[in-house]
């Protein structure tokens, strides 16, 4: 059997992953603000059921952009989907990347309070006295915290992005975030993960920076 491959040099591989994804979407239409953030999530996890299961509140990826034009910060609920995200990025407009999961206070709040880092992690984040945009790729009970804290008026994010991958109360924390008064993206039914979070996040710094096009 013969294996053709396509001789692309390392630094085209990326251009040639986008034409490859426009290809195969075909004559599909996608909303001109959403379609790099739809691409980039399918390019990093190779899953075109991204283009029907991410989901947007109106204008979110317009308010996401305006808000880390003014130095938002980005929490996520995991070092994976931390270190996935563009720190050059992020810092050319004064925001950071937080990830508060494994410090000992999130640790020792969980055992008080009897639940998981996930939640202590988030009561953490609430204190942050900055605008913030939550990437919550794995803890649904993180998506869960947030919309009681938002419901409770202790808090405002900027953007939730919600995709936390898995079977127990996922689907059911991404659709209860999704009826809150917040901007969210958010992979409906059980796919999802750290690394489409995190690819959700770069999609938004490359459009606000211009560096990289999807």
């Amino acid at each position: 059997m013969k294996i053709e491959l396509e001789n692309v040099l390392p630094a085209d591989i990326e251009k040639r992953s986008f034409e490859i994804i426009t290809e195969e979407l075909g004559e599909r239409q996608l909303d001109a603000m959403q379609e790099p953030v739809i691409k980039r999530v399918i390019h990093t996890s190779a899953d075109f059921e991204y283009a029907d299961s991410l989901c947007f509140s109106e204008k979110a990826v317009e308010k996401g952009l305006e808000a880390l034009k003014k130095g938002a910060c980005i929490v996520t609920d995991t070092q994976m989907g931390k270190a996935g995200i563009n720190k050059k990025v992020i810092e050319k407009f004064g925001g950071e990347v937080y990830c508060f999961m494994s410090d000992s206070d999130v640790a020792e709040m969980a055992r008080e309070n009897g639940t998981t880092r996930a939640v202590a992690s988030m009561e953490k984040a609430a204190a942050l006295n900055r605008p913030v945009i939550f990437a919550i790729g794995n803890a649904p009970t993180a998506l869960i915290q947030l919309y009681q804290m938002i419901e409770e008026g202790r808090i405002h994010p900027e953007l939730v992005i919600g995709v936390p991958v898995g079977f127990v109360n996922v689907v059911q924390a991404k659709e209860l975030i999704m009826t809150a008064d917040v901007p969210y993206i958010v992979a409906r039914g059980r796919k999802g993960g750290s690394n489409v979070a995190a690819a959700i996040c770069n999609a938004l710094l490359y459009m606000l920076d211009g560096s990289r096009g999807a």
